[in-house]
């Protein structure tokens, strides 16, 4: 499951989308920034870091990790990264924790050292339908929630599931939402079976192949379907990030870099992200010649 590459498409493109898997926040809570940042000596990357609008210092900075597996060092080194950051970033004060996970119940270690932390900091975002509250009185679980479930409940229950998302979508506040939602089961099970044809994929959730072709993740996440034209916009991005970064580049780097196939292009997008100067672009060239 291409997970990791997955949560940081989601959030990257629409941060708010954070805050229907939260409660407690004010009703107008919105405006987020978000980003995964490298924390330096270790080189963790966070899965994600939203930021509050400025001006709104009433709402909370929201560190994201999403955990799809056991993981007996789990606790701690969530743990010790919300430390690291907070030391990095001494302007964060109020903060949360949000762990994607299919159960809290997983094996991620002793809570016992961390039990302040887990109790007074950290949000579960649950994605197995059992572990959902079943009372009438419990407040209803999101539809982005019942939406990430699709990563992992069974595969004989995937076309109920969907099925039942495409039912409610329009029911939701604005018809952009709902397209949104029908746009992202897709994405969510393009991440899920990306090793798997479409037609298979598609015929499993009671669903057509053009909703695959539609999605911005078939085109955009995976480098699926995208044609020559948008391999030009890949090094386009590139080209002005990298000027950014390593100031003008030479005719000959530029042209290098326009050369790459789709796949190169779409690498470099992501080593860029912990270049810190023009010798990490040549060495990364160098390399990937």
């Amino acid at each position: 499951m291409l997970s990791d590459k997955l949560f940081f498409w989601l959030f990257q493109n629409r941060p708010d989308r954070i805050l229907t898997l939260l409660d407690g926040l004010p009703a107008d809570a919105c405006g987020y920034s978000f980003s995964a940042p490298v924390l330096k000596q270790r080189e963790y990357r966070l899965d994600g870091l939203f930021l509050p609008p400025p001006n709104r210092p009433d709402l909370p900075a929201l560190i994201l990790e999403a955990q799809m597996a056991p993981d007996p060092g789990f606790l701690r080194r969530l743990y010790a990264e919300t430390a690291r950051l907070l030391q990095q970033q001494p302007t964060i004060t109020a903060w949360r924790v949000l762990v994607i996970t299919p159960s809290r119940h997983l094996d991620f270690g002793d809570p016992g050292p961390v039990a302040e932390f887990l109790e007074r900091r950290l949000h579960w975002v649950e994605l197995q339908p059992q572990r959902w509250p079943q009372q009438p009185a419990q407040p209803a679980i999101p539809l982005f929630q019942r939406l990430l479930a699709l990563l992992v409940q069974p595969e004989a229950q995937i076309p109920t599931a969907v099925q039942g998302l495409r039912r409610e979508a329009p029911l939701l506040p604005t018809p952009d939402e709902a397209a949104d939602l029908l746009t992202l089961i897709p994405t969510i099970l393009i991440a899920r079976f990306y090793d798997r044809p479409v037609e298979e994929i598609a015929a499993m959730a009671g669903i057509t192949a053009d909703d695959f072709t539609q999605s911005v993740a078939y085109r955009q996440i995976f480098g699926l379907g995208k044609a020559e034209g948008e391999a030009k916009g890949e090094a386009k991005v590139a080209l002005r990030q990298l000027g950014r970064l390593c100031g003008p580049l030479s005719p000959d780097t530029t042209a290098r870099i326009k050369a790459l196939p789709l796949g190169k292009l779409e690498s470099l997008a992501d080593a860029l992200l912990d270049f810190q100067g023009p010798a990490d672009l040549t060495a990364w060239l160098a390399a990937n010649a």
